[in-house]
């Protein structure tokens, strides 16, 4: 039970640009505008206030997991369904 706690908390605080988990962001987040840490994005994807990559389509994230996971040696399946669940993050669910 510990376990599937521990992963839960890990889904509620996932970048919601990237889906890193944010406790693996060497920053501890993205800055907000008055300097603060995001408890919403990573540092890779947000800084200042604002996105870093603004015109960054969905199709581009995607893609961008797909290839950070090959390189990692992850399966044809885990690629897969990490690029489907970035659809789901805030950033890129349709308003």
């Amino acid at each position: 039970m510990k376990k599937l706690r521990r992963q839960w908390e890990l889904e509620k605080q996932r970048c919601q640009s990237c889906g890193m988990p944010l406790c693996f962001d060497p920053e501890g987040g993205g800055s907000e505008a008055d300097g603060s840490r995001s408890k919403t994005y990573c540092s890779y994807c947000y800084a200042s206030g604002k996105f870093k990559e603004p015109d960054l389509q969905l199709a581009q994230m995607q893609q961008r997991a797909r290839n950070l996971l090959r390189k990692r040696g992850q399966p044809w399946y885990v690629r897969a369904y990490m690029a489907h669940r970035i659809a789901t993050l805030s950033r890129w669910r349709r308003k």
